[in-house]
């Protein structure tokens, strides 16, 4: 204690006042042993510890007991699912539950849009030179002059100058041009395969081969897909219209983005004729109830792409039948003289080169979906 605590101290002895309690840090021996006692009187004794641990244990045992039920539930439903898919019939080299998981995603999508959604439209300096990608049904090249588009399932259609007792009877000549135009790199297959060359089954080529040997016609459906079910027969009635028959009706410019399933995308200058104006001016037989058919079919003139539509898109503000893109005639691989844009769809659902336009009711064939793609292939 120093002077001053001293001097303090004597003070208030003096006045009488209780000196001041000096504080110290740590328990004094009392307090030590009361926590002793209460840390004592708290620990379990032997007997209530094993208790406690029986009781742990037991209920460690019930949930790790149903834990490996549920587990073994979940892996037996798991493994259920996975031999149902795999013995599910085969639809267009889709497992069945996943070609109807497809067309669910198509019925949500009529559903919510009603095929009525419009695709973003961007200026005309975002614009740029669309790259080739997929050449099936063009590797021959046309002569123009020979190109005739075959239109069946039109109303009143012997009233038109443009009909014919037989469309397919029509041919369509090739000349052994050589072109610089890149023919591009389809990627929806193994791009270690020569799609370029790649040919269908040889029973499916064999087959086909009869059949067109009847008409004295080439054979058609070269490609991997094989021929389309939806090809017309011969001597279907119907037009056959020429260029000048389709540049008749008004031109609109669209600029849009083309969509490839493979990941990339262009904004393109498209030109052409709306496929609403065609199909009024060309309008399908009407069904019973005063409705148009369901669908529209279309290929390429040697039958070797096909592609299958609702009529509702066909119908769509921005389905153009594309005459022109950037401003340019379209060339040999970009699908000249007639190719089809409609912004809401992927790209191979955008035929090139179209040598049929068929107004049906039945769903048509389609060339990727036979190799395991969407039919609906909506954006």
């Amino acid at each position: 204690m120093n002077d001053s605590e001293t001097r303090k101290t004597r003070e208030e002895a003096d006045s009488g006042a209780q000196p001041a309690e000096v504080k110290t840090s740590g328990e004094g021996p009392q307090n030590t042993a009361q926590s002793r006692e209460i840390e004592i009187a708290s620990a379990p004794s032997a007997e209530e510890q094993d208790a406690a641990d029986a009781t742990v244990l037991k209920e460690s045992r019930k949930h790790t007991r149903r834990s490996f039920v549920i587990a073994a539930a979940g892996a037996a439903a798991g493994f259920g699912v996975y031999e149902w898919i795999g013995s599910s019939n085969i639809e267009g080299r889709q497992p069945t539950p996943f070609r109807r998981a497809f067309q669910t995603n198509a019925k949500l999508s009529r559903a919510v849009f009603d095929d009525r959604a419009l695709a973003p439209t961007y200026s005309l300096n975002r614009a740029e030179d669309l790259r080739v990608n997929g050449v099936y049904g063009l590797k021959e090249t046309l002569v123009p002059e020979s190109w005739r588009l075959q239109l069946v399932g039109v109303a009143n259609a012997r009233s038109f100058p443009q009909y014919t007792s037989d469309v397919t009877a029509w041919e369509y000549n090739y000349e052994a041009a050589k072109t610089s135009e890149d023919r591009g790199h389809d990627t929806k297959v193994a791009p270690s395969a020569d799609t370029a060359e790649k040919m269908a089954p040889a029973d499916m080529v064999a087959t086909e081969k009869i059949r067109e040997e009847r008409v004295v016609k080439m054979p058609r459906g070269q490609e991997e897909a094989g021929a389309s079910a939806s090809t017309l027969d011969p001597g279907t009635p119907g037009l056959l219209l020429a260029m000048g028959d389709i540049l008749k009706l008004p031109k609109y410019d669209l600029i849009t983005q083309f969509k490839c399933i493979e990941g990339w995308s262009q904004v393109v200058h498209w030109s052409g004729i709306r496929f609403a104006d065609f199909i009024d001016a060309y309008p399908p037989a009407r069904r019973e109830d005063g409705t148009f058919p369901r669908y529209v079919y279309m290929e390429t003139p040697n039958g070797d792409y096909y592609v299958g539509y609702d009529v509702k898109i066909c119908m769509h503000p921005q389905t153009l039948l594309v005459t022109e893109m950037s401003g340019s005639p379209l060339t040999q691989f970009h699908g000249a003289p007639l190719r089809l844009h409609t912004p809401t769809k992927y790209g191979y659902k955008q035929i090139k080169r179209i040598g049929l336009i068929a107004y049906t009711d039945k769903k048509p064939d389609d060339y990727w979906t036979k190799l395991g793609y969407d039919w609906y292939a909506g954006l």
